[in-house]
């Protein structure tokens, strides 16, 4: 078991390269069933993973052997144990999707797919800002590949608006690091931690610039307004499976902020401390508004779910933002049921586009639409869901969030998360009456599209995350709870990380 802190990146760069190989002699078959293997294994390692950081709290991996603050350094919590759980979960209904069909039409789907899971693991499970910055690369150039494979006209266009976007903050990035270790000499997390900390005062504004330039990159990625504009063109255009993949890219950004911002520029940091909560608390604010008007105007059912993406990364920035255990707490549960629910929307959107022939997924055309009975109730199940009506996960996750909101805030802050959640409600309620309801009677003679049935047990097992996060509320809650008490608590993440205690290392060659 000292192994398995990289073998969530080990497993899909292992299993991509293998399909690769694969991939020219063998057929989609054969492809296929290695896939599912190698995602077998991910899940098995992902449980075992989250099992060991309950037992031991925090798991380090120094790679060759090096000491932390000169090598690759992997740091295992319960933060970053929850997000490999939370990718390999959703990785699997994605893949059975693909599986119905859409792989066979994409160069290199399988390794691609792989890769990008890798990219995602490795960016939650490393201790190092430099090697974050590698683990985004590899995760968007996977990214890349995925949206743009066998694209045409429109798809093409977002794609490389897309691509774009991200190369110039990755160009961004790399200035934010350079700053950063000519000014500290460092980019491992924990030791940044303490030498920002005894920053002196004439170096404090440098240090603030590079720790501004890295807010800036990952609030890009998180798509926090105005950085937001790449995302609802892009992902409602890529292929539905990869579009549900994407949903927990933004969360990538979000999870960098949370680390980063609470471990090196968090309350004990001394002249930075808490540099990112005041700037994020009322931007979130906007971009949960700006993002629930998007839903309500949206002339199409993938916009609408792309901007429901937005709506969620609005409300995990206030959630962090407002710093404190409850909120966190609250935060870290919202985040996979809003991961699950928005990819469940995607991949239902891809089936009614389908089942609506020309018209496909467009809200103002009235269309008639054979066989809808199952794809309206997953519909009403995953609005309901998303919107956080009661009795589902969305409610108990707002729930739970309005409740730690502090009296000095509690006005404009749950005025933004009710507002948006009701506009939310009425633009939801207005594809769906479109959808579903207000639609042209079906010609006689016409026999329903047949459902594949992989595409609907990948909706269904989707929405039954968000089922199965309700009746298992209270354990993850105190899962969460204990997340966010690890998370503020620095000084024992600095004594781990720094060597005081055995460290769990690679043997050396």
């Amino acid at each position: 078991m000292n192994h398995i802190a990289i073998a969530p990146i080990l497993v899909p760069l292992i299993t991509g390269a293998l399909l690769l190989l694969l991939e020219r002699r063998h057929r989609a078959s054969t492809l296929r069933l290695w896939a599912w293997l190698g995602m077998a294994v991910l899940l098995a390692v992902s449980v075992a993973l989250l099992l060991q950081v309950q037992r031991e709290e925090m798991l380090v991996y120094l790679l060759g052997d090096w000491p932390a603050r000169l090598g690759i350094a992997l740091m295992v919590d319960r933060l970053s144990a929850m997000m490999v759980m939370t990718t390999t979960l959703l990785a699997i209904p994605c893949l059975l999707y693909a599986c119905a069909g859409w792989d066979k039409r994409a160069l290199h789907f399988h390794a691609l797919f792989q890769v990008q899971l890798a990219g995602l693991n490795g960016s939650f499970l490393t201790g190092d800002l430099f090697n974050l910055f590698v683990f985004f690369e590899v995760m968007l150039i996977a990214s890349y590949g995925l949206l743009l494979s066998g694209a045409r006209g429109a798809r093409i266009k977002a794609g490389m608006h897309y691509v774009v976007f991200n190369i110039a903050a990755s160009t961004v990035f790399l200035l934010a690091l350079g700053l950063l270790y000519g000014l500290l000499g460092t980019l491992n997390m924990a030791e940044l931690a303490v030498r920002v900390a005894q920053v002196p005062p004439e170096t404090a504004p440098l240090v603030r610039a590079g720790a501004g330039l890295l807010l800036l990159v990952f609030c890009a990625k998180a798509a926090l307004l105005p950085l937001y504009l790449w995302l609802p063109e892009a992902y409602a255009r890529a292929p539905a499976a990869v579009a549900a993949l994407f949903t927990i890219m933004t969360k990538v950004g979000l999870y960098a902020i949370l680390r980063v911002f609470t471990l090196v520029f968090g309350a004990d940091a001394g002249l930075l401390a808490d540099l990112a909560w005041p700037w994020l608390l009322p931007a979130g604010a906007a971009t949960m508004v700006l993002a629930a008007l998007g839903v309500v105007g949206a002339p199409r059912l993938r916009i609408g779910v792309a901007y429901l993406v937005l709506l969620s990364a609005g409300m995990l920035f206030v959630a962090f933002a407002l710093a404190n255990r409850g909120a966190i707490s609250a935060g870290l549960y919202y985040l996979p049921h809003s991961v699950f629910v928005t990819a469940a929307l995607f991949l239902l959107a891809d089936i009614i586009q389908r089942h609506r022939g020309s018209t496909g997924d467009y809200l103002m055309p009235i269309a008639s639409m054979p066989g809808k009975t199952v794809p309206a109730l997953l519909f009403l199940v995953a609005a309901i869901s998303v919107t956080g009506l009661p009795p589902l996960s969305g409610f108990i996750g707002k729930l739970q969030l309005l409740n730690s909101v502090p009296e000095s805030v509690i006005g404009w802050v749950w005025a933004a998360i009710l507002v948006s959640s009701l506009m939310a409600i009425i633009g939801l309620s207005r594809s769906g009456t479109r959808l579903f309801w207000r639609v042209d009677p079906v010609p006689e003679g016409t026999a329903p599209m047949p459902l594949r049935r992989s595409e609907i047990a990948a909706t269904m097992l989707l929405l039954g995350y968000g089922v199965a996060m309700t009746l298992f509320a209270g354990p993850l809650l105190r899962y969460t709870d204990a997340t966010a008490a690890q998370l503020l608590d620095t000084g024992a993440t600095v004594e781990r990380v720094g060597g005081t205690t055995p460290l769990i290392r690679e043997p050396s060659r």
